[in-house]
């Protein structure tokens, strides 16, 4: 397959990255839609989230089922969640940027990485919950690619995953102590956990970082669309933590990997 992709001009791949992204996008945004209801995501074929009537082909088409129904259910008119679109674009802007980012086969472990923090990242923002399902895997994950050879050395990761998991519990615990009340999710640390067997020990302080960042610019954001902001605001920290740490991993994993590329940008 090497001298396949060796061909393929970029924009062809990011068109590839684009709609393998936006497929994956449709299965994360039903994930992030269903599960917080107890509903399955694998069982059965999909339906209409309002009326429960099972849809054609014509209408799992990513992004352009969408936009041709004007975002209505064809047969009962209900308005389809516009959480799908949005789930489906940034799937495919994962895609776009991690073929375009590093070269196959790195660009697909980039890839999965974003579309897995993505779907921790969404669940967390809208419910503040953080299934171990989500988190815990990426440990082993993490560990597995740092011995295939993609990223940062297997030692920094391992290490990374101790110290971010119980680094944050710790620190967690220190808040109960001394606030008297829970100022971290029991998630956050397995996910910190996960993260730094993706990243290294050395880049935990930018996660952390990145997330304050971001979590101040979302507290802006909600107080200038007129809602309080306050020391006990709830803030998604797994969620923020999630879309800092991708871009770091974009940035070191290049520099980092051993792996066989097999095609250059």
């Amino acid at each position: 397959m090497a001298p396949l992709f060796a061909s393929m001009p970029v924009p062809l791949v990011a068109i590839a990255g684009a709609v393998l992204g936006a497929i994956v996008g449709s299965f994360v945004a039903a994930l992030v839609i269903r599960w917080p209801r107890g509903e399955s995501v694998v069982g059965g074929r999909s339906r209409c989230d309002a009326c429960s009537e099972t849809l054609r082909a014509s209408e799992l088409v990513p992004l352009m089922s969408y936009l041709l129904q004007r975002g209505r259910c064809r047969r009962c008119g209900a308005r389809i969640d516009p959480r799908h679109p949005a789930v489906e674009l940034a799937g495919a802007l994962i895609g776009v940027v991690g073929v375009l980012a590093h070269p196959l086969p790195l660009a697909l472990v980039t890839a999965a990485l974003g579309w897995w923090l993505l779907a921790t990242a969404t669940i967390d923002a809208e419910e503040h919950w953080l299934p171990d399902a989500l988190t815990l895997p990426l440990v082993p994950l993490g560990l597995l690619a740092a011995w295939a050879g993609f990223g940062p050395p297997l030692l920094d990761r391992a290490i990374g995953a101790v110290v971010g998991g119980l680094g944050l519990a710790l620190l967690a615990w220190f808040y109960r102590v001394l606030r008297g009340r829970e100022g971290v999710g029991g998630g956050d640390p397995k996910l910190l956990a996960g993260i730094g067997a993706w990243l290294g020990v050395l880049q935990l302080p930018f996660v952390l970082l990145g997330a304050g960042l971001v979590g101040l610019a979302a507290a802006l954001a909600l107080a200038a669309r007129g809602k309080e902001v306050s020391a006990t605001t709830r803030l998604p920290l797994g969620a923020l933590m999630a879309v800092a740490a991708w871009p770091l991993w974009i940035l070191s994993a290049g520099n980092n990997s051993a792996a066989i590329h097999l095609y250059p940008l």
